[in-house]
């Protein structure tokens, strides 16, 4: 399903030239959960984000479902980002004005077919049912993070990337959440990638890649 080949990424600034990722290359099958550690600065979330269409590579391939997705148009690249792919990050980013179930279900708005039954299924399943009709402001911060995840999920995406999604959140609703994508992960067959610092975390992985200086390798 997905294909890295060679790909690279250096940063220009007014210092000297920073290569977050050097010629990073793995393939992931469908239905797969691979985790990605390393240090701060280490290159893994501009590894993620070249996989999910949102950074373009100075060089190499990112090959999904057989495509490289780097000769797509914008327009399509978008799409692809939006029905294919689904993305979590550290914090949550809700719209603020906008109800939890409203939060979920914003992204059927550039496309997908779920409805508020579905929305209403994923709060339930982050433990959120009964919060639906609440704004962010009425949530704590752990709260947020499982609605950001609820939304993650409601066009049933086909691979998330997920970069330190439980970093700001107690064990208890790290545990909760890890718990989530394994069960998306077995009953809907969701490729994951999950970048990390947490090593016991990376261990529920069924593939576990560190990165240092910009370098993937994969652990047994």
């Amino acid at each position: 399903m997905i294909d890295i080949k060679d790909v690279t990424k250096t940063y220009h600034g007014t210092g000297q030239p920073v290569t977050a990722v050097r010629n990073a290359r793995f393939s992931l099958s469908s239905g797969e959960f691979a985790s990605i550690v390393g240090h701060s600065g280490s290159g893994k979330s501009t590894l993620i984000s070249m996989i999910g269409g949102i950074l373009r590579p100075d060089s190499g391939t990112v090959t999904v479902d057989g495509e490289n997705i780097w000769t797509y148009p914008d327009d399509r690249l978008a799409n692809l980002r939006n029905s294919r792919f689904a993305f979590v990050y550290q914090f949550a980013s809700l719209i603020p004005t906008l109800t939890i179930e409203e939060n979920v279900l914003l992204p059927t708005i550039f496309g997908g077919t779920a409805v508020l039954a579905d929305a209403e299924r994923l709060l339930e399943m982050v433990g959120l049912k009964d919060k639906i009709k609440r704004y962010p402001s009425e949530l704590s911060g752990g709260e947020q993070q499982r609605v950001a995840i609820a939304r993650a999920f409601i066009n049933d995406p086909a691979i998330v990337l997920a970069d330190e999604p439980t970093g700001d959140l107690d064990e208890e609703t790290e545990a909760d959440i890890i718990r989530f994508f394994e069960r998306f992960n077995s009953d809907k067959r969701t490729t994951i990638i999950m970048v990390t610092h947490n090593s016991d975390l990376a261990a529920r992985a069924s593939r576990r890649f560190r990165m240092k200086a910009g370098i993937i390798e994969e652990r047994s």
